[in-house]
């Protein structure tokens, strides 16, 4: 399905200076479905100027010099058009409107997925996407000894990356956040190769390319005796008994993070389980999208009712986290905060009786998977029950065997009895 595109002058309505609009006009018919749309094109003409220069055979003086200026403008749609394999709208607009170098240039894609994640209402993606950015930027103005905000993908190269981790570490970094800032990029070029918009050779990652570093595994899960430990530890104040409270809730209930803890509704409690999507993951797993099942026990059970709303409309908040009146924003701030409280009473009441000072609700998520591997369960349950797709990113939440069973597998290996 080809368009028919011309320049067409919007005599419906005159504006405050008694001219009309000439828009770019885009007519697409298929069968008996018609459609139609018009681009503004920022010029203003009188009937009679636009009869005398786009619809004149030999227009004169300045009508000439209008007719060239709109025609080169129609035939630039003509263009993009035909560039396109499939002629889909949105594209066409894309490439249309957007800046000519706008196709190799990071900046703007960055922009435009910022954007389209602002808009689902992922605020704290979006948020790192731009620290990316902003670093990435960071760099090369500072190589460059220039100031721009324009990053071109023919200039990301292996020999970038790599200068670009350097000097990552002379600004302090750690390898762990070069990861963080360089896999919104990895995205970024995947998204522009599978737009057309840059070709694949392009592309610096992988194999015998750059390899992005990969954070050391430290060890964020406790053992079961100091599990026992934190949850008999007597709370100083009512802040760190709520604090362990929801610690405990997210470790009973798979290690639910804070983020799915505060969309919880009621509509997701049956009976004695939970069944929920995880905020991470429910867009970009659409394919082969799968619910979390978590069997509430008597501690959950008892946190919902000491905790939770008065209200239990299925449609209501579980916790008095979030309001079905906040916008994207409002939530991220709110379980931003609501994290902030937790990490930082848990902390506190974890000192307290001698526990490590590290300690996070990110902990209880791996303490989970952790102790339930050493009590039995196999890894395919445990990527069940954290959400993953990929087991290689399960194993990354397991803490490894104590070294008291370690001792005790060893013991038992000759033993033939």
């Amino acid at each position: 399905m080809r368009p028919s595109i011309s320049i067409y002058l919007d005599t419906r309505k005159a504006k405050t200076n008694n001219l009309f609009p000439v828009k770019l006009r885009v007519y697409l018919s298929k069968g008996k479905q018609r459609t139609q749309k018009l681009y503004p094109l920022g010029i203003d003409l009188s009937v009679d100027d636009f009869e005398r220069s786009y619809k004149a055979t030999k227009p004169r003086g300045d009508h000439k010099d209008l007719k060239l200026k709109l025609i080169g403008l129609e035939q630039r749609a003509i263009d993009v058009a035909d560039s396109l394999k499939v002629f889909i709208l949105e594209k066409f607009e894309r490439e249309l409107f957007r800046d000519k170098l706008a196709a190799n240039d990071v900046s703007y894609h960055y922009k435009e997925y910022i954007k389209g994640l602002q808009e689902r209402g992922k605020v704290t993606t979006a948020s790192s996407y731009h620290l990316s950015l902003k670093s990435l930027l960071a760099y090369a103005n500072s190589k460059n000894r220039i100031s721009s905000d324009s990053l071109y993908f023919d200039n990301i190269t292996v020999d970038f990356l790599s200068r670009y981790e350097r000097w990552m570490q002379e600004q302090g970094r750690s390898r762990t956040t070069v990861g963080i800032y360089l896999r919104p990029l990895r995205a970024i070029f995947n998204n522009a190769i599978e737009t057309g918009d840059i070709h694949k050779d392009t592309y610096p990652f992988g194999k015998r390319k750059y390899q992005i570093p990969a954070g050391k595994n430290i060890k964020k899960a406790l053992s079961k005796e100091q599990l026992g430990i934190l949850f008999k530890a007597q709370a100083l104040i009512p802040e760190q008994e709520k604090a362990r409270d929801f610690w405990f809730f997210s470790y009973a209930c798979n290690g639910m993070n804070i983020k799915d803890i505060a969309n919880l509704k009621f509509r997701d409690i049956k009976e004695d389980r939970l069944i929920f999507s995880r905020a991470k993951t429910v867009d970009t797993s659409k394919s082969n999208h799968k619910s979390i099942m978590v069997a509430l026990t008597s501690f959950p059970l008892s946190v919902i009712e000491k905790y939770g709303n008065a209200d239990k409309g299925l449609s209501n908040f579980v916790f008095p986290i979030l309001t079905n009146y906040m916008d994207h924003n409002e939530q991220d701030r709110a379980i931003k905060n609501f994290t902030r409280f937790i990490n930082q009473h848990i902390k506190n009441l974890a000192k307290s009786v001698k526990l490590t000072e590290d300690i996070s609700t990110y902990w209880a998520r791996h303490s989970f998977a952790t102790n339930a591997v050493r009590n039995g369960a196999s890894l395919e349950f445990i990527q069940e029950s954290l959400g993953h797709n990929d087991l290689k990113t399960t194993l990354s939440y397991w803490g490894g065997f104590e070294e008291s069973v370690k001792q005790e597998i060893a013991d038992k290996l000759m033993d033939f009895s």
